[in-house]
């Protein structure tokens, strides 16, 4: 009998996964499954109305990524109607973070459609019995996760308090946020996912469910329209293909900036060799997440079709040309693999969230439109239609001996760095996969407008100049979340889910 491995930000999620594929379904099905229920349990954290990226690796086919990241809307709208309905705050959340929230910053939300390609593509269970696990939670109330409690400590008052529906779920009587393990009851909620079960994906894109959606966006001066949604597609992609060591790894390509980002710091790392983290491997590892970094913010970030410079990043990358690059939110992930060899990696982001919760519904939405650090032409500053910009790499790789691994991870910009170091501390150092994740992490930033190397402690940062140090005091979810899925022929299964966020595993089948 098919088993199926699922590693997941949280045990709800992962015992989602697991209850799918007791159903009979896949990792594909286990995937969505828990992606489902974690967009609607991890309150903060992700949201209903998000947007993401799948890749997934048949064990007798080629690798693809379902690109269901979100769009500018505004399509038909007249120029006054952009450029309103939000507001720029400042939370404490990794020291100090910008974003914009209110129902302005609202994209077209992508996820649901691109879980339900992937399905139609892949999965085996039915698609209603997908939903199964999130309507039991939502209708039973489940416990607020730790990492979901941190997240409000911060954004709570700023992000969610400022909208009656919103503020109502996630407050106490008293005005006190909800703590960790405290029951969260959202109304309405089940109904809007029963809705989706039965109808399919087509009640949200164009359907009754998106009507009353883009009504609310409407009625607060947000541009998301009901034509926008009713246009949206997900999009099939080929991924980029990168090697390290004995292994050949499919990630996210353009118009993502992700996986090419991830995929140019894993080939700048293998040029000269990594052989542990000491003071000049750290230094040098500092150069190329800066090198990297700088290229795409200064190259890739404004532009709309982004193929070209990432074929140049990864060239440059593969030449090892550290001065040709330097010259030039919240999310979630869950990573399967079944003993039938299909992995499958899913990122999903509502970015740091934009407080807004339609009436009626339950479903809170995105603020893709107010990460203002993916958005340097500035607010709605992009034409309706085009995708918006994405450090998410959901990536699978395959070993030259048949092992599958899927691997991904939240964390806004430092999603690369994250996955980049993991893979070399498994693929390349021959870490486990459990000491690969929890090693301490660096990324590299401009942070309150100086560069910067935030770290864990643990690294010997001695080496490094020309940057502030920010150290961190302990592991933080601030360096992302690492989740992994592991299937060898060989030794059987191994999954992995980052002490950052307080994540969970399962096995189902």
């Amino acid at each position: 009998m098919r088993r199926v491995s699922i590693a997941y930000a949280s045990q709800l999620a992962a015992d989602a996964g697991s209850i799918v594929a007791d159903l009979g379904g896949n990792a594909v099905d286990a995937a969505i499954g828990s992606s489902i229920c974690s967009m609607v349990t991890d309150p903060g954290i992700i949201a209903p109305g998000s947007g993401g990226f799948i890749t997934v690796w048949p064990a007798a086919g080629d690798p693809i990524v379902i690109d269901a990241y979100a769009e500018m809307p505004g399509r038909g709208l007249p120029p006054g109607r952009f450029g309103r309905g939000g507001r720029e705050i400042v939370m404490t959340y990794g020291g100090r973070t910008s974003t914009i929230v209110g129902y302005g910053s609202v994209a077209t939300p992508g996820a649901f459609a691109g879980l339900h390609l992937a399905w139609e593509r892949y999965g085996d269970a039915p698609w209603a019995a997908l939903f199964g696990p999130a309507i039991a939670a939502i209708e039973n109330g489940f416990p607020l996760s730790i990492a979901a409690a941190e997240y409000l400590g911060h954004s709570h008052e700023l992000v969610f308090g400022w909208d009656p529906p919103s503020y109502d779920v996630i407050h106490h009587d008293n005005g006190r946020h909800l703590s960790a393990g405290d029951p969260v009851i959202i109304p309405d909620l089940a109904d809007s996912l029963r809705q989706l079960a039965e109808e399919g994906v087509a009640a949200l894109y164009g359907g009754d469910l998106g009507a009353r959606i883009a009504a609310a966006v409407e009625e607060h001066e947000g541009v998301l329209t009901l034509r926008d949604l009713a246009e949206y597609e997900a999009i099939v992609r080929k991924p980029i293909i990168v090697d390290v060591d004995d292994w050949t790894i499919a990630t996210n390509a353009p118009p993502a900036v992700g996986g090419a980002t991830m995929a140019a710091m894993l080939r700048l790392m293998g040029i000269k060799g990594f052989d542990q983290w000491e003071a000049d491997d750290v230094a040098r590892l500092v150069s190329v997440h800066d090198a990297v970094l700088s290229f795409r913010r200064n190259r890739m970030d404004e532009l709309h079709d982004r193929g070209a410079e990432a074929a140049r990043l990864l060239e440059l990358a593969r030449r090892g040309d550290l001065d040709g690059l330097s010259g030039s939110s919240s999310t979630l992930h869950t990573s399967t693999a079944d003993s039938d060899g299909l992995g499958s990696s899913v990122t999903i982001s509502a970015g740091y969230g934009s407080g807004a919760m339609v009436a009626g519904t339950g479903m809170w939405l995105n603020n893709s439109l107010g990460e203002i650090e993916l958005h340097p032409g500035g607010f709605h500053g992009i034409e309706p239609g085009v995708r918006l910009v994405s450090n998410m790499a959901p990536t699978v790789a395959r070993s030259r001996h048949g092992a599958v691994l899927a691997i991904g991870s939240p964390g806004a910009d430092r999603i690369t760095t994250a996955i980049s170091s993991t893979l070399v501390n498994f693929m390349h150092l021959g870490m486990s996969l459990s000491d690969s994740i929890e090693h301490a992490r660096l990324h590299t930033e401009i942070f309150d407008g100086t560069p910067t190397v935030s770290y864990e402690p643990g690294i010997d940062v001695g080496k490094v100049e020309g940057f502030d140090l920010r150290r961190f005091p302990d592991l933080s979810m601030y360096f992302g979340g690492v989740q992994a899925s592991l299937w060898d022929p060989l030794a059987g299964f191994f999954e992995y889910a980052d002490p950052r966020r307080t994540g969970g595993v399962a096995h189902g089948g």
